[in-house]
């Protein structure tokens, strides 16, 4: 096999292990503060929204310290520890307790920094940047693959069911926690190239440490022209995070109106989110490929998509219902609530979701090339304190108030993309004018 083609293969062997440990790990964060409001324990006092924000918060704090883990034990290792760690969080809904619970909140947070690190230094020294936005593509449709898999089964589990039991829980976790596990020893197979004489230019395709991957490297990338601008974005993309994996969902959940199957339509919404993750990749993640347009357009596509998205939640679901009790919430919004309204939100929330992320992986990919460990380490710091935030306001908040939340930051966030890449595509022009 080519160079080239084991490149690509490192790639798509990445794309399925993080296939498998999402397909477990995005599951669970979509249904366990509905699993949580069903548990009858006077052990467990915990809430589903508060350890999303503890793991975020811990995943920020750790994203300063995650590339020196990553160079020293190297990215396979790197992400098959951490790998364990999201496998634990799981496993603990077999039988929660709140200290355990919170406990592996903690640690999945400090291996998310390091997987997420991990996962975009892999990324980025098996690409070039031709091949980039394709490579960027290809692994996050693969990647989402996880949404369809796992909420088809929660649908298939759940549906008919008013009641979550405890048998319920424990054969969804129990399998869940083993898909996790067939995730975290996929990341073996990623290989090098053949041993053989590689010229400099080419090296980046090998599975190595970068020269600059200390915080003092993290530190000045984040204060750097190009990061400011996409911090906003970045930023964006962790609060819409947090509403499609786990505010969403939940609404879903509550909404009584949709009758007894509200509970396995939080399955099905999550299927409709991971086909317009897995469309967005498949499709925009190629079009940014050396393409005189650039990422703008993609973007803006997906800033329309959750724009309407966030409209017809408004006009669909009650107020109340990221709050609701376990019983569910009999108000109604501002027209009859609607199944299928209901799940293209979902849809045009994944192909929003998808358009933002794919072309930030490939910007990022692309103007810290050599330094990728770091780069990604503070699109991480920044989408995770983000994340932190809304799960923690989405304890209290109001839908109507997140959605503003979301509608200001997205227009922000794309704005701020468009300066970055119009920076990039005329620093390249100009490149390209002085090589002639």
């Amino acid at each position: 096999m080519s160079p080239e083609g084991k490149k690509l293969l490192n790639i798509i062997i990445l794309g399925f292990s993080f296939m498998f440990m999402f397909t477990a790990f995005q599951t669970c964060g979509n249904i366990e503060q509905t699993v949580i409001k069903s548990f009858n324990s006077t052990e467990f006092h915990g809430s589903g929204y508060t350890s999303m924000a503890i793991i975020y918060g811990v995943l920020s704090g750790c994203s300063l310290i995650a590339p020196v883990v990553v160079t020293i034990i190297g990215p396979q290792l790197s992400m098959f520890f951490s790998g364990l760690f999201y496998s634990g969080y799981i496993a603990m809904f077999i039988h929660p307790y709140t200290w355990s619970f919170y406990t592996a909140s903690v640690l999945v947070g400090i291996g998310a920094a390091v997987l997420w690190t991990a996962q975009g230094n892999v990324l980025t020294i098996n690409s070039t940047n031709d091949t980039i936005g394709r490579n960027s593509g290809i692994f996050w449709a693969l990647m989402q693959f996880s949404v369809f898999f796992g909420n088809l089964y929660i649908y298939c589990a759940w549906h008919g069911h008013v009641h979550i039991t405890d048998k319920d829980r424990k054969t969804v976790f129990i399998s869940l926690t083993v898909i996790s596990l067939v995730g975290c020893f996929l990341f073996f197979l990623i290989r090098k190239p053949d041993a053989e004489p590689v010229p400099p230019e080419e090296s980046e395709g090998l599975l190595q440490p970068e020269r600059s991957d200390s915080t003092e490297s993290v530190c000045k990338i984040l204060v750097t022209k190009e990061m400011l601008l996409l911090s906003v974005s970045t930023g964006y993309t962790g609060l819409e995070l947090t509403f499609y994996s786990g505010v969403y969902g939940t609404c879903i959940g509550a909404m009584t109106q949709f009758g007894q199957d509200a509970k396995s339509l939080i399955g099905l919404s999550g299927i409709c989110i991971g086909v317009g993750e897995i469309l967005g990749g498949g499709v925009f993640g190629m079009l940014n490929k050396s393409n005189w347009f650039g990422r703008n357009p993609v973007v803006l596509l997906g800033l329309i998509a959750h724009f309407v998205a966030f409209y017809l939640i408004f006009l669909n679901i009650a107020s109340d219902a990221p709050i609701a009790p376990e019983a569910g919430t009999d108000l109604q919004a501002y027209i009859t609530p609607s199944v299928g309204v209901a799940l293209l939100c979902s849809f045009l929330l994944g192909l929003g979701d998808s358009c933002f992320n794919t072309q930030l992986f490939s910007i990022i990919g692309l103007v810290f090339h050599n330094n990728s460990a770091p780069a990604f380490a503070v699109f991480r710091l920044i989408q995770s304190i983000m994340a932190a935030v809304a799960f923690f306001y989405s304890n209290f908040l109001l839908l109507h108030w997140q959605l503003l939340i979301l509608v200001v930051t997205g227009f922000l966030g794309s704005v701020t993309f468009f300066l970055a890449e119009w920076m990039v595509q005329s620093r390249r022009r100009e490149s390209d004018y002085d090589s002639i």
